[in-house]
């Protein structure tokens, strides 16, 4: 299909054009000068001479000959995806996680540092970010200014235009955090600042379970319940940021009283893991219906592994937790009509939850058109801040010319 090409200078034009086959080729991975010329629309030489501008901003490399079909064979290129690379950062109360990959997306390493018994005020938690991304990057032999994007991924509403970090209630003092503002001081490069389930649903998008899909909503349970939403392929923030913030959803039987920017959403009582841990230990000093389940020293892994293998009591507290879910995403698919909802989480993703809420969902009129569960696991949040990241490139690398 034939992309058209803005009316402007002839500056803007060519930048233009550069974009186009510049992402083209991170696409595609390598090829001809002729199949961008089909691929792009654009004509032979003007393909000519945007790929000698790319090669000579050393932006791509050419790989020799390939395979002829029957006349001269083709020259290959190839976009040059080791020429920099992108840094994922996910901050939680217990350690940073970091993913670092090519421009194309590939990884290169991933490490983690942990929080526990660290002071992690906001500049304490910048510092520990700056030390380890050098680290990485010598580790890698990469230079600083080989880092063109650091997406930092929050368990929080974030301002992503302006990089504010609203607050985060597990870690000291971050509330109206200018965290892009603080990085910028460590890092010289582009610095996102994005709601860590959010970045959950765009990881799934890119190499998920959600691959494909333009509209679907990600709803997170596990030490917290939040959600992300992407729309028309694009994820929606809101006017104030807070889209998907279900943690503090007016529920029958739950919600009592408004809520509050600083403190917990009434759900997370409810559907999170310690939640479902209180209430099996409550439950089983009231009853201790058998011998394991007369034991508190169990995680919440195993409560949802006893309910699968027919424990009662613990298929008593799933059945509960399945009923306000449902609820849930029926309330999600009526006002967004999602093609796809997915239950991500330590207890959103275990199948015997997702059984459950299918099961529930059976009885509704207002059918989900389909949920399953996410697959990326713990790492969704850091490669949905490389998809992030990768979105962001052909501008770092090819920035609008001034008029």
């Amino acid at each position: 299909m034939k992309e058209s090409v803005p009316v402007g200078r002839p500056s803007h034009l060519r930048h233009t054009n550069a974009l186009t086959l510049l992402r083209l080729l991170r696409e595609v991975g390598s090829c001809s000068r002729a199949d961008l010329v089909r691929a792009s629309g654009l004509s032979a030489p003007t393909v000519t001479n945007v790929v000698g501008d790319l090669l000579a901003l050393n932006l791509i490399k050419t790989l020799g000959e390939g395979e002829s079909s029957g006349g001269r064979p083709p020259d290959l290129i190839s976009f040059k995806a080791e020429r920099g690379c992108l840094l994922a950062v996910q901050v939680t109360s217990l350690a940073l996680s970091f993913l670092l990959t090519d421009l194309s997306g590939t990884e290169k390493a991933r490490s983690t540092v942990s929080l526990a018994g660290q002071k992690t005020t906001p500049e304490a938690v910048c510092h520990r970010i700056g030390v380890e991304t050098r680290r990485l990057l010598r580790q890698q032999k990469l230079t600083r200014e080989q880092l063109l994007v650091l997406v930092v991924a929050v368990p929080a509403i974030a301002n992503v235009d302006d990089g504010i970090v609203v607050s985060i209630s597990t870690l000291e003092n971050w509330r109206s955090v200018p965290l892009r503002s603080l990085l910028n001081k460590i890092v010289g490069c582009l610095v996102i600042v994005e709601n860590d389930t959010n970045l959950a649903a765009l990881g799934e998008r890119h190499c998920g379970s959600a691959r494909f899909e333009e509209s679907f909503t990600l709803i997170n349970i596990g030490a917290n319940v939040s959600a992300g939403i992407v729309l028309g392929g694009r994820l929606h923030h809101g006017a104030q940021w807070s889209a998907g913030e279900i943690a503090y959803l007016r529920v029958p039987m739950v919600s009592r009283k408004l809520p509050r920017l600083h403190e917990f959403g009434e759900l997370e009582s409810v559907l999170t893991s310690s939640a479902i841990w209180k209430d099996w230990c409550d439950s089983t000093t009231r009853s201790h219906n058998s011998s394991e389940s007369a034991h508190t020293d169990i995680d919440v892994a195993k409560i949802l592994n006893l309910a699968q293998s027919g424990d009662s009591l613990a298929a008593r507290i799933v059945e509960g937790r399945a009923a306000i879910v449902s609820d849930i995403i029926i309330n999600l698919a009526l006002i967004l009509n999602p093609g796809l909802i997915l239950l991500a989480g330590e207890v959103g993703s275990h199948p015997v939850l997702l059984t459950s809420v299918q099961r529930e969902l059976e009885r509704s009129e207002f059918g989900v058109t389909r949920i399953a569960g996410a697959t990326l696991g713990e790492l969704a949040a850091l490669w949905g801040a490389i998809a992030a990241a990768l979105e962001k490139i052909p501008l770092v690398l090819l920035p609008q010319p001034r008029d």
